[in-house]
């Protein structure tokens, strides 16, 4: 049996749909599934902001023919076309053959250019408002907050922000609101989402916040995930510090290993920066799903990824992190680069050459072993973390004041 809509606030409605069994987001691993959100809004004009995936249609429409016919829907806000969003939108203008659908222009051009279909079309640009009875509906442009068409749908009456994938979580539950599911869980699935979707843009999001900050909000209904309405400045909060690579003095070791020697070059260079009281994370790629490693970098300053050398170069798995690292383009690190090799050693060189090319500091030479480190030498790593410890509290000095994970208050 289905699970009903949920009333957010008088004649707004949660109409979307669950998705129990996802796991993988395009790359991203989602081992909490997720939801796509959907709301209704019943005034002179009945109005549906966002969609859902194509696969969950009648989902959708079933929890609207609770509440109305979905005949009578006279406006589609699509505030992005990704697929997860815009995959229903056929089969719901089927249901809504007389609806208008409220979009921006670059979204009208994506909508044609998936679905080849004819509909009816309202476009809105930044700062349009459309008035649908006791309710006004206000469009923000947002490009970039994740593609070029994005937008925001804003009901100053309510107090209610719309903002399609920002603030958003992968996460399925029954609970639909943050203080339902608790803020450390919310808070952090917002963090692992804004790390692997929404990381390069932090220019775009400043801008968003910037203009958020002079709306009156009271809930905050994203498109994934639950809906804030208790979290609010903390969520918030987590997001400017995000969105300015913010992150405090500590560390995150990263590395693939093949016989074990790179193994305990990263023991010993956590070994080294705890010395110089450093907090230290440690991800093997053997055990740890890139998806899962980023979203360590909002919260570690300092960097640090090690490799052997495989064909003259990285391992694969190594070389598929900086990869995925170089696309998210995360700044304001202190970076390292460390291997251990057999003969040639440029799977290490190669690291460097990676960090560099992100704009990262790196303050210290590389620490490149051939075969197994001997006791002197692991020590010497040791004492390379050491200096890095040292190193990262004059770097983070530089910069603006941060913390660890944020309250919610």
């Amino acid at each position: 049996m289905e699970m009903k809509p949920v009333e957010l606030k008088k004649g707004i409605y949660w109409v979307g749909a669950i998705d129990w069994d996802l796991r993988n987001f395009h790359g991203y691993l989602t081992p909490r599934g997720s939801t796509y959100n959907a709301y209704l809004i019943v005034d002179e004009k009945i109005v549906l902001v966002d969609a859902v995936k194509q696969t969950l249609a009648e989902e959708l429409l079933n929890r609207v023919r609770d509440i109305i016919d979905p005949a009578k829907i006279d406006y589609l806000v699509v505030n992005h076309v990704e697929p997860d969003h815009s995959g229903s939108v056929p089969r719901i203008m089927e249901a809504a053959p007389g609806a208008k659908i409220v979009t921006s222009p670059r979204a009208q051009k994506g909508l044609q250019r998936y679905y080849k279909k004819e509909w009816n079309y309202l476009l809105v640009n930044s700062g349009d408002e459309l008035k649908i009875g006791a309710r006004t509906m206000k469009f923000v442009h947002m490009p970039m907050v994740h593609w070029p068409e994005s937008m925001a749908t804003y009901i100053p009456e309510e107090k209610l922000l719309l903002p399609n994938d920002a603030f958003g979580q992968h996460i399925a539950s029954v609970e639909r609101f943050d203080d339902e599911l608790g803020w450390e869980i919310a808070r952090e699935e917002a963090g692992i989402y804004y790390a692997n979707i929404v990381y390069p843009y932090g220019n775009q999001v400043n801008k968003v916040l910037d203009t958020v900050s002079q709306l009156q909000v009271d809930m905050i209904a994203p498109s994934h995930g639950v809906i804030w309405r208790s979290h609010i400045p903390g969520i918030i909060s987590c997001y400017r510090k995000w969105a300015n690579h913010e992150a405090p003095a500590k560390a995150l070791i990263i590395y693939d290993t093949m016989w074990g020697s790179t193994r305990k070059i990263a023991q010993a260079l956590q070994d080294g920066l705890e010395d110089g009281g450093v907090p230290v994370t440690v991800r093997c790629l053997q055990t740890n799903h890139i998806s899962r490693i980023v979203p360590d970098l909002l919260y570690s300053r300092a960097v640090l990824i090690g490799t052997p050398t495989l064909n003259n170069g990285m391992l694969p798995t190594v070389a598929a992190m900086l990869t995925y690292l170089k696309g998210l383009r995360p700044k304001k690190k202190l970076g390292f680069a460390f291997g251990s090799y057999g003969w040639g050693g440029q799977g290490a060189t190669q690291v460097l050459e990676a960090l560099q090319e992100m704009g990262w500091e790196v303050p210290l030479e590389i620490i490149n072993i051939q075969y197994h480190p001997n006791k002197k030498e692991l020590e010497q790593v040791r004492e390379a973390g050491r200096k890095l410890a040292l190193m990262l509290k004059l770097f983070n000095e530089k910069g603006d004041e941060v913390h660890g994970p944020e309250s919610s208050a």
